[in-house]
């Protein structure tokens, strides 16, 4: 089965689907905010950065979250934007997922997707998901979508935008290994963005033997 037939499957291939992730980050997920999650993949290294700032409206309650975590034998990584209880949620349905498709992470992204689009209770959770293993990047929305970017870096939450920019052109146009651009990519998207502080966590997914 090719991607671009599995229901709820999208690639980033064309102006209206670039226009979508935006939405996600800024209008259909009005209250997603309050943070900035990155991925990134380059040389044959793949990075997920996540700052640690947690807002209540426009108070600062914590400025050293954990977004991003391991899973499945620590080959994939996955991160969140959004209400962290109702990430947590879906961080275990999605470790769940992996579990029973032995690891896969695009065929676990799908089936999450479908149960957070059919299911009345996870319709209801307020988050973005942002996934990645060794060959694959993926945004997991609550309308079923599960989005591949055509480019080898994809960022959500209020400060994803400032990250995202950032990140193309370090990675098109600088000599900076994946572990680097995030972190300044990250720096960026702090100096800008309200929701987001410069407590950054890098996660590296390992070389596979």
């Amino acid at each position: 089965m090719t991607l671009e037939k599995i229901p709820g499957f999208r690639s980033d291939t064309n102006q209206e689907s670039k226009g979508d992730i935006y939405a996600m980050n800024q209008n259909t997920f009005g209250k997603i905010r309050a943070t900035t999650i990155l991925a990134i993949k380059k040389n044959g290294k793949a990075v997920m950065a996540g700052d640690g700032q947690v807002s209540l409206g426009d108070t600062i309650m914590k400025q050293k979250a954990t977004k991003v975590r391991y899973m499945f034998k620590d080959r994939v990584l996955v991160g969140f934007a959004g209400a962290a209880a109702d990430a947590f949620n879906l961080f275990e349905r999605l470790e769940a997922k992996l579990e029973t498709y032995n690891g896969k992470l695009t065929r676990a992204a799908v089936e999450l997707a479908k149960d957070w689009r059919t299911d009345k209770i996870l319709r209801r959770l307020e988050a973005l998901l942002l996934a990645m293993d060794k060959e694959h990047i993926f945004i997991i929305s609550g309308t079923g979508d599960v989005i591949e970017p055509d480019e080898s870096v994809a960022a959500i939450g209020s400060g994803g935008p400032f990250a995202l920019a950032a990140a193309r052109a370090l990675v098109d146009h600088s000599d900076l290994d994946a572990d680097a651009i995030a972190r300044e990519s990250m720096k960026i998207a702090a100096s800008i963005c309200v929701y987001t502080n410069e407590e950054v966590i890098i996660h590296e997914l390992e070389p596979e033997e």
